[in-house]
């Protein structure tokens, strides 16, 4: 018999601890043969449509050291603004694209790196457009519960302007921290955890 969904309590938080890795990408620890290839390393298959870019960052302590056992997974709209989820659209998101990555951050350089492509908008609750951004959720040792932050793109200046999460950014100096800096083909977005240019996260 099921039992009822009251029957099961929440477990306390805890840290990530040094297993998380080997749960979640266990052929970047090492341990080949569980899956082909780890979940969330590979966003595009087939011909995706949209514009290709790579994502690279780092996952910075409080003094701006690089951490190098953290793990970061992306949730982003595909390049029409439509999520690939089967609850959403009825199926019109892009089939060669998942909308969903993980990655393990350099155990020497402490970078993250992801292939996918850039995102088109999508509408905030009220119907305004959000601009193109990615949603990113960060863990790692001695970080309790999963932080959660967004990239924004450098080169959409009037969309950033008019995004309805970033103008409700009180200290407005802090707006720079969700911005992925362009270059080529490629942003560059560091997550700070602690400090002066500490990254706006989200209570979500």
């Amino acid at each position: 018999m099921t039992q009822p969904l009251t029957y099961f309590k929440e477990t306390p938080s805890q840290t990530a601890g040094p297993y998380v890795h080997i749960g979640c990408t266990p052929n970047f620890s090492g341990l080949e043969g569980v899956f082909p290839a780890d979940l969330g390393t590979k966003m595009l298959s087939g011909e995706a449509e949209g514009k290709r870019i790579i994502i690279r960052g780092r996952v910075l302590d409080g003094t701006g050291a690089p951490i190098k056992d953290a793990l970061v997974e992306i949730w982003q709209a595909d390049a029409k603004g439509l999520y690939n989820s089967p609850t959403e659209h009825r199926g019109q998101a892009d089939p060669n694209f998942t909308g969903w990555g993980r990655c393990p951050s350099d155990m020497t350089s402490g970078e993250f790196v992801f292939e996918t492509i850039k995102p088109g908008q999508v509408p905030f609750k009220d119907g305004r457009l959000m601009a193109p951004h990615v949603t990113l959720w960060i863990v790692a040792r001695g970080i309790n519960i999963g932080l959660q932050t967004r990239m924004y793109f450098s080169d959409e200046e009037k969309a950033n302007a008019d995004d309805p999460i970033l103008v409700r950014i009180e200290h407005r100096h802090r707006v720079s921290t969700l911005i992925g800096t362009k270059s080529g083909d490629e942003y560059t977005f560091d997550i700070h955890l602690q400090g002066d240019n500490e990254t706006v996260f989200f209570d979500i």
